[in-house]
């Protein structure tokens, strides 16, 4: 290199220009892709000269055959390889053309997906999650899940296998170097143009015949037209008559006419009417009346009632709370069958709601107003237990269907309810007392101690402050159990209400069966409510003593052991 160190003598120079000129035009770089001329084949390796290198690096043929460049291995053919070194550890040149076909394959790659341009490629294989698909210009792999297959399920994507078709590119993994490909985008884009052209033929008001039911859902049924496209007819346009689901009216396959209104190009729906190609049945209601009878057909039966027709499109709804007077909560497919004609009178006509509500009850007699004809209230009827509850018997009353309400508290005065509850039995007759008839409310209450005398009577003409006899029956730490004489009634005396003293108000000085006197404290005949006080018969013996002898002591009532000190107080005084 001595030669060459001294750069001022024009032959130098000109070797220095020739070197420069000659690197120049070769960018050596390791990562980079070039191109390389075949000079030499043997039969396992290719030998390619690239300027610029110190040596010719060659190529394994298998990995030509490999990215599908068989037919390039010629002599003078031109190919493209990634330079990988410059020199390894051997001092050879390392390139790869498998490494070169995919690095351009994802460059293409990037520039589709930049473009929102789809590649065409061929599935492979299956994998987990979805298929292998081979990008057919570069040989890259990608994957596409199962979703992405296609726009709808399909058993066997078989026939799909190897086919050379367009994808689009839905997701790059620069780093990791993976794509994710669609075939679901390319199919529906291809169908919504399709569609497009095919809803530029309808406009609303456009007649369609014949079209084909193709399925149905809770908000309407499908159909399809002429075999290319599908058009919604919503439940609310199928019939002027109460449509609950679709399956009520149509079978799969059938053929029936539509009406388009509707027409959304942005969601390329088709919206279409059936009942819009007969008259609205609803212009004819002036020819009904409210409180007026007509016939009805039963069309449908449902839990809560029967769908009926006055006439063919004007249906109303029979409640089944309007079907009879006295069966609650009744089954509406054990009164009426599909088809029966039945008398009705209509309740209610609301124009804006378009509804019609009608009752079959009210073409009956009232059983309510035939039994309160028969047995006002007051009066006395037979019946029969037909069923009870844990607070009352309903009794169904003198041969009418009609059961009335017989509350525990009514089956006796003075014994307990819930114990007198359990004494009656499911069909066993009994006599009871009419207490009241609400015909409206469909209700009849009964009692069975109002024909017996009501012992409270004893009580009547009695007032607070009177004083009566009672016997002692029990005692408990709360007060005296007492019953007036010649009563039924039992009544609690309270511990506070024993004594005026603290001290002799005590439950246990009695051991029942005394006969002591006791104070009305309270008394109310319409409400049943009496108290009685042994304390107040004090108060009131107290006050009468200091009344007789003397002037009533200032705002005190003094008890018993203290009125005798007060007499003698008084009769010195009267002494001196």
């Amino acid at each position: 290199m001595e030669i060459f160190k001294d750069l001022n003598t024009p032959a130098n120079q000109e070797f220095e220009k020739l070197l420069n000129s000659q690197l120049s035009k070769n960018n050596i770089e390791e990562g980079k892709i070039i191109e390389g001329k075949i000079t030499k084949i043997t039969e396992k390796f290719v030998f390619i000269f690239i300027a610029g290198l110190k040596s010719e690096p060659i190529i394994d043929v298998n990995e030509l055959k490999l990215i599908g460049s068989q037919d390039k291995i010629k002599i003078g053919e031109t190919i493209s390889v990634l330079l990988e070194k410059i020199e390894d550890k051997n001092g050879e040149v390392v390139v790869s053309a498998l490494k070169a076909q995919k690095i351009k394959g994802w460059y293409k790659l990037e520039k589709a997906y930049e473009d929102n341009q789809s590649i065409i490629g061929k599935i492979t294989t299956k994998c987990k999650g979805g298929v292998i698909v081979e990008h057919i210009d570069t040989g890259s792999l990608m994957f596409c899940p199962g979703s992405q297959i296609s726009d709808k399920p399909l058993k066997n994507i078989d026939h799909l296998i190897g086919v050379e078709q367009k994808f689009a590119i839905i997701k790059l993994d620069k780093l990791r170097g993976n794509a994710c490909v669609s075939r679901r985008q390319i199919v529906s884009h291809n169908k919504r143009e399709d569609k497009a052209k095919i809803i530029e033929k309808f406009k609303v008001g456009d007649i369609i015949k014949d079209a084909v039911v193709k399925g149905y859902s809770s908000f309407g049924c499908f159909f399809e037209v002429n075999n290319e496209i599908d058009v919604l007819v919503h439940l609310q346009e199928i019939s002027y008559s109460r449509v609950n689901h679709p399956d009520e009216i149509f079978n799969i396959g059938e053929k029936h006419d539509l009406k388009v209104i509707s027409i959304d190009k942005e969601k390329l729906q088709i919206g279409c009417s059936i009942k819009q190609l007969s008259p609205d049945p609803f212009e004819h209601i002036s020819n009904y009346e409210v409180g007026k009878k007509y016939k009805v057909k039963v069309e449908k039966i449902t839990d809560y009632g029967c769908f009926c027709s006055l006439e063919p499109g004007l249906s109303t709804l029979l409640h089944s709370s309007e079907m009879s007077w006295t069966k609650r909560n009744v089954a509406p497919k054990k009164l009426f069958n599909i088809g029966d004609m039945i008398d009705c009178v209509i309740t209610e006509i609301d124009k804006e709601k378009r509804r019609i509500a009608i009752s079959h009850k009210l073409t009956l007699e009232n059983p309510y107003q035939a039994f309160m004809d028969k047995y006002p209230e007051g009066s006395e009827v037979n019946g029969v237990i037909s069923s009870s509850n844990e607070y009352a018997i309903y009794v169904k009353l003198g041969g009418f269907d009609i059961d009335g309400f017989l509350h525990a508290n009514d089956l006796s005065y003075t014994k307990n309810p819930d114990e007198e509850l359990k004494k009656f039995k499911k069909g066993e007759e009994i006599k009871v007392k009419v207490l009241e008839i609400k015909k409206d409310e469909q209700k009849i209450r009964v009692g069975l101690k109002q024909l017996t005398k009501d012992p409270f009577d004893w009580f009547q003409g009695k007032n607070v402050n009177d004083i009566i006899t009672v016997q002692v029956v029990s005692t408990d730490n709360k007060g005296l159990i007492v019953k007036p004489e010649n009563c039924e009634l039992e009544f609690l005396i309270k511990k506070s209400n024993i004594a005026i003293n603290s001290s002799d108000a005590r439950p246990s000085r009695f051991v029942g069966g005394e006969r002591i006197d006791a104070a009305i404290s309270e008394l109310n005949i319409e409400k049943r409510k009496v108290n009685l006080s042994i304390k107040l018969l004090e108060e009131l013996q107290n006050k009468e003593a200091v009344t007789k002898f003397s002037s009533p002591l200032s705002g005190k009532n003094l008890p018993f052991s203290s009125l005798s000190e007060k007499l003698d107080d008084k009769k010195k005084k009267d002494d001196e």
